[in-house]
């Protein structure tokens, strides 16, 4: 993984340029859709973004879990039941949350049926509410709800953080492609460990910045 990691890097160079230093008194963390649906896809990074919520949980970073789901797919599977032909159902063992995710007292749950977590939800009100101006994407899929809730994101104002390794699809063209896409016009990418880093302070951080 670490090779493999490694070349990735090295082929986002052009990409990771711009720069920034996590604020965590303004951050919060997204974890998107880390359901049993998506385990063979997202097993590869869920180390890494356990890792991650360990430290936002020690600097109180706000985590919000996002659960992908519909009641009713005839009514409410909208464009996706008509593109995929199947929607994950509300309580069923694919809606449920990975093993390995344990959400705590302290985060948030949201609900969504979009590959955006701001359509049609409240993530707009949390976030302000908690006041928060930069955002960590991670979860899956790469390209699909994680790109397109950092794009909105970023129209919306905020700040994005993109996880490289931290996030996970399908194919490795298509994460290399959505990395790529972000990192010129929206996010900065940045891996798990460079994260971590960020949330321990930002003084002591910048101090040692060495990407």
């Amino acid at each position: 993984m670490k090779l493999e990691l490694q070349k990735i890097l090295k082929e986002l160079k052009p990409y990771r340029e711009r720069t920034a230093v996590l604020d965590p008194k303004h951050a919060a963390l997204l974890v998107i859709d880390m359901q049993n649906y998506f385990g063979q896809i997202a097993r590869p990074v869920l180390g890494n973004i356990l890792k991650v919520i360990q430290s936002c949980h020690q600097k109180k970073v706000p985590i919000i879990f996002t659960q992908h789901g519909h009641k009713d797919p005839a009514q409410d599977g909208g464009e996706l039941r008509d593109w995929w032909g199947q929607v994950i159902l509300e309580g069923t063992k694919d809606w449920k949350f990975l093993p390995e995710i344990s959400v705590g007292p302290e985060d948030t749950v949201l609900s969504k049926k979009h590959y955006s977590a701001f359509l049609e939800t409240d993530l707009a009100h949390i976030l302000q509410s908690k006041k928060v101006r930069e955002v960590i994407i991670s979860g899956v899929m790469t390209n699909l709800c994680c790109e397109t809730t950092a794009r909105d994101a970023f129209m919306r104002g905020y700040r994005i953080f993109f996880l490289i390794d931290g996030t996970a699809t399908g194919r490795s063209e298509h994460h290399l492609a959505t990395l790529k896409n972000l990192g010129f016009g929206f996010t900065y990418l940045i891996t798990s460990d460079e994260l971590v880093q960020m949330t321990i302070t930002r003084k002591k951080y910048r101090e040692n910045q060495s990407f």
